[in-house]
């Protein structure tokens, strides 16, 4: 059974080190599964005024969504939390009340820094945020990227084994339990 995973980065950043993973999962990902990267660039700014006749890059973001089997997201770190483009981005998925296209998505989360904490406070917020949203989190394994620069070759690309062989893990994990809630 093929599953189909779409992916999106936290980061705005045209090099950023969420895309280079989100990039490497891709490539890392078995035969039976497509993972499509969705750049959330386009999305505008939430504004409740526009919830239940949102922008054209937000409904086609959460027809996506919802057409996915699951969801594999890949964020940075900014001040002990999350981007807030990327809270700005769930916000717009989950509103308005009732029209939440995460409802029971199975998701997995990726995190990197150039520090050495590989954005875990990043992930517990998401958790955090996931929990509530109703949605199937992937709990192990936890992909924490530490010192992610170190990482990549000069056009981003991962380099280091280490971090492809639990990225793979967290690719098959998220692919297996999405076959599992599809029974």
């Amino acid at each position: 059974m093929q599953i189909n995973i779409l992916g999106f980065g936290g980061s705005l950043r045209e090099g950023s080190y969420s895309k280079a993973m989100l990039n490497a999962a891709k490539e890392l990902a078995p035969k039976d599964v497509i993972l499509e990267i969705f750049d959330i660039k386009d999305i505008p700014l939430f504004n409740q005024d526009l919830e239940t006749a949102p922008p054209e890059s937000v409904r086609m973001f959460k027809e996506k969504i919802r057409a996915a089997d699951a969801i594999l997201i890949s964020t940075p770190e900014y001040n002990h939390s999350i981007p807030g483009y990327l809270k700005n981005v769930i916000d717009w998925v989950s509103r308005p009340y009732g029209d939440n296209a995460f409802e029971k998505k199975p998701v997995a989360l990726m995190s990197s820094s150039t520090g050495v904490m590989g954005g875990v406070r990043a992930q517990e917020h998401l958790r955090q945020s996931f929990a509530y949203l109703n949605m199937y989190m992937i709990n192990k394994p936890e992909v924490l990227i530490p010192a992610v620069h170190e990482k990549l070759d000069a056009n981003g690309r991962l380099i280091d084994q280490m971090t492809a062989e639990k990225i793979t893990e967290l690719v098959n994990a998220l692919s297996q339990w999405s076959r599992q809630l599809k029974k």
